[in-house]
């Protein structure tokens, strides 16, 4: 984006959030970390209790349609926490109006809706962030950094495991979930992040194909889903998700391998650095101690930092990490794997549709 509003200086920063369901706790949770440089004006959402209580924790104005609020909340940046398949609309809804947007992953469900937010944003001069907090995790900003120097060598292979479980009320505690239009399945919704670590850590993907299965949940969309990829660098790798794990959540990894070094993040969420070995020692090997940590979810603890960075680019300070056109590039490899599945064929990349 070459041209954007003026910064934000002199006065708090206005946010205004859209879907007050279960990802919405971690929003105002980091909002709240940032009160002295941010105010959440309101809330939006069309289940009256959901809005009730969203209203109730963060003394926001309430609001029960999108188009109210954007015609009397005075904020400067709306946050869509809404259903995946809604973003892109109410995305370009918020530009028009002259707000900045944050949504969260993924950030359309549809390829051509991921282009039209990116190209509505920049019509409107405004700031498009998608949401990816597991890139501020300290296990992974470590594990990029040992990919950026050149530790690994040459990339041989990659393994991306997601063993979670969602029960099948998950899928009916509303209608959205677990459809086409509005959700996506296991690679589009749950290991959305984890898709996204394919490219960013890695590198620019050359091909892919995957199979999909729906194989116990009562939903149009798949429970379970593999992949095999072929990366620019050569090195090649899987990805394998399910949300049939019994009982519970077992594991969210990375393993990475090299002609000169082998690393394996994992716990339930990317956490834990589990393997760190490389032929050769770096200073920054003192610091895998103190990167894993403990989480009480999957989401971990990244949407406050990653809002530390939504700040500072308002502010006129920095450059977003994550921002419409970073965000396309998991999109994008989301389309191809379930292009693949669909038509029983190996998807190159960039997609030519």
């Amino acid at each position: 984006m070459s041209e954007t509003r003026a910064p934000i200086v002199g006065r708090k920063i206005r946010f205004a959030l859209a879907g007050c369901g279960r990802i919405a706790a971690n929003h105002f949770a980091a909002i709240e970390q940032h009160q002295g440089e941010v105010e959440l004006v309101a809330v939006c959402d069309v289940d009256p209790a959901a809005l009730s209580a969203a209203a109730a924790r963060t003394k926001a104005r309430p609001f029960d349609h999108l188009g109210a609020m954007l015609r009397e909340a005075q904020a400067d940046c709306a946050v869509l926490t809404t259903p995946s398949g809604l973003h892109a609309a109410q995305a370009i809804e918020c530009a028009r109006a002259g707000w900045h947007v944050v949504t969260e992953k993924p950030m359309a469900t549809r390829w051509q809706d991921g282009l039209a937010m990116v190209r509505a944003c920049d019509e409107a001069a405004v700031r498009l962030f998608v949401v990816k907090q597991n890139r501020r995790n300290a296990t992974l900003q470590l594990l990029k950094r040992a990919v950026a120097a050149g530790r690994f060598g040459r990339l041989y292979s990659v393994a991306v495991n997601v063993f979670w479980t969602r029960p099948q009320s998950y899928y009916d505690s509303a209608a959205w979930r677990g459809t086409w239009e509005f959700d996506g399945g296991a690679f589009m919704n749950q290991a959305s992040h984890y898709v996204d670590l394919l490219d960013w850590i890695v590198g620019p993907v050359e091909s892919v194909m995957a199979y999909t299965g729906t194989l116990a949940r009562r939903i149009e969309v798949e429970d379970t889903g593999v992949a095999a990829l072929r990366w620019r660098n050569g090195a090649m790798g899987t990805l394998n998700v399910t949300m049939l794990t019994h009982p519970k959540n077992l594991e969210g990894s990375i393993t990475v391998l090299g002609e000169h070094g082998t690393v394996r993040v994992g716990g339930v969420a990317v956490n834990r650095i589990e393997q760190w070995s490389f032929a050769e020692p770096h200073a920054m090997d003192a610091e895998v101690a103190d990167a894993s940590y403990d989480v009480s979810s999957v989401y971990g603890h990244g949407h406050a930092l990653y809002y530390g960075n939504v700040i500072q680019t308002l502010r006129g300070r920095a450059q977003p990490d994550t921002d419409g056109r970073e965000g396309l590039r998991a999109l994008e490899l989301l389309i191809a794997m379930y292009l693949s599945a669909r038509d029983g064929r190996r998807v190159s990349l960039p997609l030519q549709l």
